[in-house]
């Protein structure tokens, strides 16, 4: 039985393992409470059980350097997954903006997924995204943007982290990724901010109507009619975020990677 098992291949199975496990922990889909933990941890197994075939690792000796290691190999998951998570809530940012002008601002719903506080569109166009990701096999090319992390950043060595590039890297992300949530939501504000507008017109011009009885639902009707007739919109922008994200991510392995 010894003879089928490689003891040495266990630390570097380790360092593996971790790295992939630890990108499931924040990852968009694969990080929801709805998927069982049991399922969470047997994925990431039999993931870096098949990687540890593909990737080309040296032996690593189990000493201090090997507990930094493992540090870093959690650091790096972490990082990759969270970065592909913060990309994506530009969706949720967006609803943010739409549900402000809307009056839904108040009426927040409970995330089942994360457990977080979400706005009511932005939890409605979060679904849709999300729908689309898997429609394209968005989820196939984040397992293999975690392939290829093994190839951009070795197990076996550090990462050379310059201030000056990722303090760049992250202003540039976060720029675009505002940009996209602001584009999304900009068709559905500007609109309502001209209902506004003609509210107050009406205000003005006819005292005797209580512009606070009608404005809000004349509000909600417009929306549903803006979003209905931007759909088509917002999956093309939607399209253009999971490029953005797909590009951060590679971004960030190379820069971790010094190349």
């Amino acid at each position: 039985m010894a003879a089928l098992i490689n003891l040495s291949a266990i630390p570097v199975f380790l360092l593996i393992f971790l790295r992939i496990a630890a990108f499931f922990v924040v990852l968009p889909l694969f990080s929801y409470r709805t998927i069982p933990t049991p399922f969470k941890i047997g994925f990431a197994f039999f993931l870096a059980l098949t990687m540890y075939y593909a990737v080309d690792a040296a032996a690593v000796p189990i000493d201090g350097v090997y507990v930094v290691l493992l540090v870093k190999e959690i650091i790096v998951g972490l990082l990759i997954g969270l970065l592909a998570y913060i990309i994506l809530s530009a969706v949720q940012i967006a609803g943010g903006f739409i549900d402000f002008q809307m009056g839904f601002a108040i009426a927040n719903v409970i995330d089942p997924q994360t457990g977080a506080q979400s706005p009511l569109t932005g939890q409605y166009l979060y679904i849709f995204a999300l729908l689309f990701l898997l429609s394209v096999n968005g989820h196939h090319l984040l397992i293999d943007g975690i392939y290829f992390s093994y190839k951009m950043i070795p197990v076996s060595e550090f990462i050379p982290i310059h201030q000056e590039s990722m303090a760049t890297f992250i202003i540039t992300t976060f720029n675009q990724m505002f940009l996209v949530a602001f584009q999304m939501a900009i068709p559905i504000v500007g609109c309502l901010f001209l209902v506004d507008v003609a509210l107050g017109i009406i205000a003005r011009t006819v005292p005797q109507l209580n512009v606070f009885v009608v404005g809000l639902p004349l509000k909600i009707l417009v929306s549903f009619i803006i979003i209905f007739i931007f759909l088509g919109l917002y999956i093309t922008l939607t399209e253009k975020l999971f490029g953005t994200m797909f590009t951060a991510m590679r971004d960030l392995m190379q820069l971790f990677g010094g190349t």
